[in-house]
């Protein structure tokens, strides 16, 4: 039972957020949002008090190294997620709150049993229970004609994703006759065309459920359509999520083959961090840019998943929790502005902040330097660790193509800080900025800074979770 006690709780806390969505009316629905907010915390905090056991020779479901830290992930983002969301202005919005926040832990749920899952089958059903919420939490605004777009579109790319992540693991079940990782990965000593077939197809998938180019396309309109809290939330969760899918299948499924994998792996790592960091040069839209910045991410991550090793896999989830604190952080402190200014979250509406809101404008400087990775916040070890795993196994050619892209991308990032510091801003007076939304940012602010200063033990607990893969 101790296995499925996160599960269990998240389930009692929807039906509470189903039941008090019956009975409350009008702007009272906005209770279900710090009932989540509040059910969420808890599970969080009762993560840490769990603890992981040896996964099993067999088994479907368990509570190991990689699935309790993935847990503690996703429950840790999807309260600032919340936190940014309870004070979205808009009516609309207030009157369906009971609908979003359980569409949301439902995805959720989806996330807690995909880190748990070491069976095929029970892996893609978790996927669809986390993503087919997100197609429709992406069109929550549907008096708009660009979040229906938008919407519709990433319901297409993710219904193509899900069908060949299916018809991948179709492909690897007839090669190995068993859907339990153990089984697959001792039926990989001598991989045939039809299994080299279904893992290609597998990886596929998940390139388009974590955004790795060429899989990217319903990400630029999909952020810049959705709602911000949640396209912050979007933008962190489901790829970590997708990201310890990966461990699963590549790693503890396959086993000592992986390696064969190495080189399409780097290049896709490669031609992620380019094409994510050039297309976000021109973008003049702060949710696009930062769409473009996050594909670029993920290559940088998959970096470390190319070194296939300990130290590489531990790496990526420590660059995982810093982009959680940086991404968020930054989408967040976007969303602040856009409601001083009317929606807009065009470059243009950033300018001057520093001098209507210093403490936002600090915020968002110390996420952007996080993304970019420079001394000493969480964004510069989480580069620095993957690139030096990397090199670690040989592959120096793929850190300095990522070490060359950091400083591309240090470009556009700089322009956002330009905008903030030196140009005068387009209206006078000070921002106010709701306490939920302020204290989500503080959270990340604070995520940023401790993890650049002092990044041990968050160094020391990953390889403690890599090292069990291993």
């Amino acid at each position: 039972m101790t296995t499925l006690v996160l599960e269990v709780g998240l389930g009692l806390l929807m039906l509470g957020v189903f039941a008090v969505g019956l009975v409350t009316r009008g702007d009272e629905r906005r209770i279900v949002g710090l009932l989540s907010a509040v059910g969420v915390l808890a599970l969080a905090v009762g993560s840490f008090f769990l603890e992981a056991s040896p996964a099993p020779a067999r088994g479907a479901f368990v509570l190991d190294g990689l699935a309790l830290f993935g847990k503690q992930l996703f429950l840790v983002a999807t309260f600032i997620g919340i936190l940014g969301s309870l004070s979205l202005p808009d009516p609309a919005f207030r009157r369906r709150a009971p609908e979003y926040y359980l569409l949301l832990l439902a995805s959720l749920l989806g996330m807690l049993v995909l880190a748990s899952a070491r069976e095929l089958i029970l892996l893609f059903v978790a996927f669809e229970l986390m993503s087919i919420p997100l197609y429709v939490l992406s069109g929550f605004l549907k008096r708009e004609d660009v979040a229906v777009e938008a919407a519709l579109k990433f319901f297409l790319v993710g219904t193509v994703s899900s069908a060949i992540l299916a018809y991948g693991l179709s492909f690897v079940y007839g090669a190995t006759g068993t859907t339990d990782l153990a089984g697959v990965a001792r039926a990989l000593a001598a991989p045939g065309p039809l299994l080299i077939l279904g893992m290609l197809l597998v990886l596929a998938g998940f390139g388009f459920k974590i955004a790795a180019f060429p899989f990217h396309m319903w990400v630029p309109d999909t952020y810049e359509a959705a709602s911000t809290p949640f396209v912050a939330w979007l933008s962190v969760a489901p790829k970590a999520a997708g990201f310890v899918a990966i461990f699963r299948v590549f790693l503890e499924g396959v086993g000592d083959p992986v390696a064969l994998w190495v080189p399409i792996v780097a290049g896709l790592a490669a031609i992620t961090m380019v094409a994510g960091n050039l297309m976000a040069l021109p973008q003049r839209n702060s949710k696009r840019l930062l769409a473009y910045s996050g594909i670029a991410h993920i290559g940088y991550m998959l970096v470390g998943l190319a070194a296939v090793s300990a130290s590489g896999t531990a790496m990526v989830l420590f660059y995982l929790v810093a982009y959680v604190f940086g991404n968020m952080g930054a989408f967040l402190v976007v969303e602040s502005v856009a409601q001083a200014e009317g929606g807009s979250t065009h470059l243009d509406a950033l300018r001057g902040l520093a001098q209507r809101s210093p403490l936002l404008a600090l915020a968002m400087l110390l996420c952007l330097l996080s993304l970019g990775g420079i001394p000493f916040v969480a964004g510069f070890w989480a580069k620095l660790y993957v690139f030096w795993a990397a090199a670690q196994v040989g592959l120096y050619w793929l850190v300095l193509v990522g070490a060359v892209l950091t400083v591309v991308a240090l470009f556009y990032y700089l322009i956002l800080a330009r905008r903030m510091y030196i140009e005068a801003p387009q209206r006078t007076g000070r921002i106010a900025v709701a306490p939920p939304l302020a204290l989500a940012i503080l959270i990340c602010a604070l995520g940023v800074v401790g993890l650049g200063v002092y990044p041990k033990p968050l160094v020391e607990l990953t390889l403690r979770v890599a090292n069990g893969l291993f």
